[in-house]
């Protein structure tokens, strides 16, 4: 049984092997359920015999004897195995297993190779920021640009091609208002130097002169059935508007390390709503009730009597329309086999009612469906439990958050290395105060909502972005004592099993990188791989206290680099797949 990336998976396939070997009854139906172990009963720990045994009447241990009697010899080459209680099957890696693992993935290419097979050959599309235009992004867009980069590079990771779509709200009654505000007060100055900013003047100073009611309301409305229509003078306005917008996101996510591969936004799908309204309706999904097109899901236990609103009594489209016109355009143009959308938790019915929809409109047509994932994420709250917002209770812009998050990090670096040069303490500042925002985020499960803190986010211990990146400097100042790349294969030629009780611990963790990769991507909730790399990152710290890894013996000293080679590989690999930035230096 070869080393390979993935040991779950082989464990699994040479369990299933041996219950056809053993002559199990309905052995095809034996599933080994192999997952990683608590350390103090192996590595790896099969599940599977209890509930096989249980549902044929079998004795549960017996069973379990059967199959490990009828295990490959190459199995046990690789582990020592064992039954614990009932009928759990334990794997133990020998340490010259441990070894052949660390020699045979030594570079972000192996690893990639190994995890490839999850998603070989299929496109994934990821929906995920999605700001309004002519606003500036605001702490809440926080979560689903960072949550939703890590998911692309997970998937990446793992074989997919990905497609980034920000699907951006750039259509709408709003633009009726910030239409009627540009022409009245549009300061050509600050349209210059600050354009977004004042956008968001004018439709506050638009929205403000049209209340409801009034003749200025319907004068707005009437500018945005102009845009509608395709007037020009319009139409070249809301081009302004989205272009100064883009622009102004470009910078944000330049600074989280984000680059879309579409913006298509509700805009792109206003010419392709009628198909949706027609073929629904033809499928005998949707209907008319109280002037509107809808359709209904009486056997869904939330929504018998709750209508999916397709198209409004006016005749206008809305988020359903364009959101049914998007999934049947990634669908049919970018073939896409899964499609993720990253929104708050708030939009959760909004998008289980249009997957059903979908579902249902797709099996009709014999349209091909793709896996459909939304996933929701909870709030970001002050410390005291609130809305995070500035003192005067406007909602904290996201850049004006990443600044503060640089110069608080400028701070304690220059505080604490003072001898660095200012270039210097100012790149390592952006880097960690930035990936002190997102690992914050991501470090969380999604589901929850979360506290932020300043001085929790921005420490050196804990499960914080700079004590990970304090870890990777640490390995990496290793090697520039020892004047060896981390790179360099020569160590590992001579390198011998692990033996310290250490040595053992930190190598017997990074074979399990797959398995966190596995669980993110299975859940796709980013924070199981944040957890190991923080376990892994402690698991290290003890090995390097516990083991002096210069040492004089060219055995021990070469053993000790690899581990050190590959803690640091793991760690850097796994942080860049969160977005996060890495330094050699800190």
């Amino acid at each position: 049984m070869p080393v390979s990336f993935n040991l779950v998976e082989d464990l699994d396939a040479a369990l299933k092997a041996a219950a056809l070997a053993a002559g199990l009854d309905d052995a095809a139906a034996f599933v080994p359920e192999v997952r990683t172990a608590d350390p103090r009963h192996g590595d790896f720990q099969a599940n599977g015999v209890l509930g096989y045994a249980k549902a044929r009447k079998l004795n549960p241990r017996t069973t379990a004897e059967k199959l490990l009697a009828a295990l490959p010899a190459s199995v046990r080459e690789l582990c020592d195995v064992a039954i614990a209680g009932p009928g759990f099957i334990n794997f133990a890696l020998k340490p010259t297993a441990l070894l052949a693992w660390l020699e045979a993935h030594d570079s972000v290419e192996h690893l990639r190779a190994g995890a490839a097979a999850a998603h070989a050959g299929q496109t994934w599309v990821v929906d995920y920021s999605s700001p309004n235009t002519a606003k500036q992004m605001h702490v809440g867009h926080l979560r689903s640009a960072v949550i939703g980069e890590a998911i692309c590079r997970m998937l990446e990771f793992t074989g997919a091609r990905v497609i980034r779509d920000n699907h951006l709200g750039d259509w709408g009654t709003q633009f009726g208002k910030l239409i009627y505000g540009y022409k009245r007060w549009a300061d050509p100055k600050a349209l210059a130097t600050e354009p977004i900013e004042e956008l968001e003047r004018l439709y506050k100073l638009g929205n403000d002169a049209t209340p409801d009611g009034s003749p200025e309301l319907d004068e707005a409305r009437r500018e945005l059935v102009k845009l509608q229509a395709g007037d020009p003078e319009n139409v070249a306005l809301w081009q302004k508007f989205s272009d100064v917008s883009l622009a102004a996101f470009a910078e944000i996510y330049d600074r989280l390390g984000i680059k879309f591969d579409h913006h298509l936004g509700e805009s792109f799908y206003r010419d392709k709503v009628d198909r949706i309204y027609r073929e629904l309706t033809d499928a005998g999904l949707a209907e008319t009730s109280e002037g509107a097109l809808v359709v209904f899901h009486p056997e869904h236990p939330r929504f018998k009597t709750q209508p999916f609103l397709m198209r409004k009594a006016d005749g206008a489209s809305n988020y359903a329309s364009t959101d049914l016109a998007t999934a049947l355009y990634r669908a049919e143009h970018f073939r896409a086999d899964g499609i993720v959308v990253v929104t708050d938790f708030r939009q959760a019915d909004h998008f289980e009612q249009l997957f059903l929809t979908v579902k249902k409109w797709f099996a009709v047509k014999g349209y091909r469906l793709p896996e459909l994932h939304h996933v929701t994420f909870g709030a970001v709250t002050g410390e005291d439990g609130k809305a995070l917002k500035t003192r005067s209770g406007d909602v904290i812009k996201l850049k004006a958050l990443l600044d503060e998050a640089v110069e608080r990090s400028y701070a304690i670096v220059s505080e604490k290395s003072p001898e660095l040069p200012e270039a210097g303490r100012r790149e390592i500042s952006r880097v960690v105060g930035v990936g002190a925002i997102q690992y914050a985020d991501l470090s969380q499960n999604r589901s929850s909502n979360y506290v932020f803190s300043w001085d929790k986010m921005l420490a050196l211990d804990g499960n914080t972005a700079p004590y990970l990146l304090y870890a990777v400097a640490r390995i990496h100042s290793i090697f520039r004592k020892a004047g060896v790349s981390p790179g360099d294969s020569a160590k590992a030629k001579v390198a011998t099993p692990p033996e310290t009780p250490a040595e053992i611990a930190l190598a017997r963790k990074l074979v399990k990188f797959p398995d966190a990769i596995r669980l993110a991507m299975e859940t796709l909730r980013p924070h199981f791989l944040s957890l190991y790399l923080f376990e892994l990152a402690g698991d290290y710290s003890t090995f390097n206290t516990a083991d002096k890894v210069l040492v004089d013996d060219p055995v021990v000293r070469a053993r000790r680099l690899l581990l050190c080679a590959r803690a640091l590989l793991v760690l850097e690999t796994g942080l860049h797949l969160l977005g996060l930035r890495t330094l050699q230096r800190l």
